[in-house]
């Protein structure tokens, strides 16, 4: 048998090496990733936010970082497809572990999330969050657009996440409507794919409706985002829902309608051109999964974000 490792996530000697660990064990980082706090040189940080305190409708989120590591065991650090590389190869990683939070004291959340993006962003380190409901988007956009300024949001999802709300509250499903109004996205720039609800206002964002999706090929629904976004820096989130149930029924407020896993990866493939600055997949919540449908969607969205930054990363390295 060739040469094994075990609890890589704790025990690798380089960011870059590969695990070897059995598939059925070991400890659950992402992707086998090391668990670390230290950020100088690091590429990339998978990052977990546990909350899921602002659902509507059914909770469990908070427990979604935990199945998206379990999942992406399943990635044994052969070349990933369709990436044809070791993501990591090139692209030091870390898994951070999670963000601390006051389970009793909801009010602290948006700032705790924010402070600690911050912290990570300053590194230079690229951020991608396992949530938790969508909730956690907002404070993470905050840190970035202190960064970057206002970014283009390309968002995946069922619901337009613009409803109307009061500074104060916290709520998944008005985090993109207060964003619009404190300038933290660029509006004529963000674009909203999959969408299969109705909220009282689009804020100016263009829409793609999960019908379209249905009728499009990938091609030219990546081309449409490509096409929208242009040379501005993206935020790239990916709410699980977008999914139509029959391929993520682990989620809190699951829409029939929408697209398959294999259909919505072909998109993401295609978003190479895009300056994805930081990303997010959230509101994987196991308690309703089956078989780890939704985790192992999850963590292969996840698992296309880092490619893509990995690919970014070698054309701008040489």
């Amino acid at each position: 048998m060739a040469p094994k490792t075990i609890d890589h996530a704790i025990t690798a000697g380089s960011l870059h090496s590969a695990a070897t660990d059995p598939t059925h064990a070991g400890v659950l980082s992402f992707m086998r990733r090391k668990y670390s706090k230290q950020l100088e040189g690091v590429d990339a940080v998978v990052w977990g936010i546990p909350f899921d305190a602002a659902t509507s409708n059914r909770p469990g989120a908070r427990f979604g970082p935990q199945a998206i590591r379990r999942a992406s065991a399943i990635f044994d650090n052969d070349p990933q497809y369709p990436f044809q590389r070791d993501l990591f190869a090139d692209m030091a990683t870390i898994d951070y572990g999670d963000c601390l939070l006051d389970y009793g004291n909801h009010a602290k959340t948006p700032g705790s999330i924010e402070r600690e993006a911050a912290k990570i962003l300053k590194s230079g380190a690229y951020l991608l969050t396992l949530g938790g409901d969508h909730f956690v988007t907002y404070p993470i956009l905050k840190a970035h657009a202190e960064l970057h300024g206002p970014l283009a949001l390309v968002q995946f999802d069922a619901h337009q996440d613009t409803w109307p709300d009061e500074k104060g509250r916290i709520d998944h499903g008005s985090f993109v409507g207060r964003a619009a109004r404190e300038g933290l996205i660029d509006v004529d720039r963000s674009i909203q794919i999959g969408v299969r609800t109705h909220a009282p206002e689009d804020c100016g964002i263009r829409i793609v409706y999960g019908y379209e999706v249905e009728e499009m090929r990938a091609e030219e629904i990546a081309d449409t985002i490509v096409r929208h976004v242009g040379s501005h820096s993206a935020y790239l989130t990916f709410d699980i829902d977008c999914l139509d149930p029959a391929f993520a029924p682990g989620t809190g407020t699951p829409v029939a309608g929408g697209p398959s896993s294999a259909k919505i990866l072909s998109v993401l493939r295609k978003l190479g051109a895009l300056h994805i600055a930081g990303s997010d997949v959230v509101e994987v919540a196991p308690a309703y999964d089956h078989a780890d449908m939704t985790a192992i969607a999850g963590s292969t969205i996840a698992m296309y974000m880092l490619g893509l930054r990995a690919e970014w990363l070698a054309e701008r390295r040489g």
